[in-house]
C-alpha cells in the first residue's frame, strides 16, 4: 500500500463531486476496485494510477506522496481576452 494514497484519492474524488461509480466508469473498471483503492485494500496499477492523475488533474508524484503540494485548480481561459484573464487573476488574488 502507498502511504496516504487512499485518503488522497477519496479527497480528490469528493473535490470533483464524483461517485465511486463515476470514477470506475471513467477508468473502465469495477466500482469495488475504486472502493478498494480508497480503503487501502488495493493498490492501483501503474496504468490506473496514471489515469487517476489525469482524471484528478494532479501529478503521480502527488498521489505517490513524493510531493506534498495539493494539486492546483486550473481554469480554462480559452476564448477570453487578456483583460478578462487579468480580471480573473485579480479576483482570485483578492479572494485568497
Amino acid at each position: 500500500m502507498i502511504n496516504g494514497l487512499p485518503d488522497k484519492l477519496r479527497k480528490l474524488r469528493l473535490k470533483y463531486n464524483y461517485s465511486q461509480r463515476e470514477v470506475a466508469e471513467r477508468l473502465k473498471i469495477s466500482p469495488s476496485i475504486i472502493s478498494g483503492y480508497e480503503t487501502g485494500e488495493r493498490t492501483p496499477s501503474t496504468e490506473n494510477l496514471l489515469a487517476l492523475s489525469y482524471l484528478y488533474k494532479c501529478s503521480t508524484d502527488y498521489l505517490l506522496g513524493k510531493v506534498e503540494n495539493v494539486p492546483a485548480t486550473s481554469l480554462k481561459t480559452t476564448g477570453l481576452s487578456p483583460e478578462q484573464i487579468q480580471a480573473l487573476k485579480n479576483l482570485i488574488e483578492t479572494m485568497q
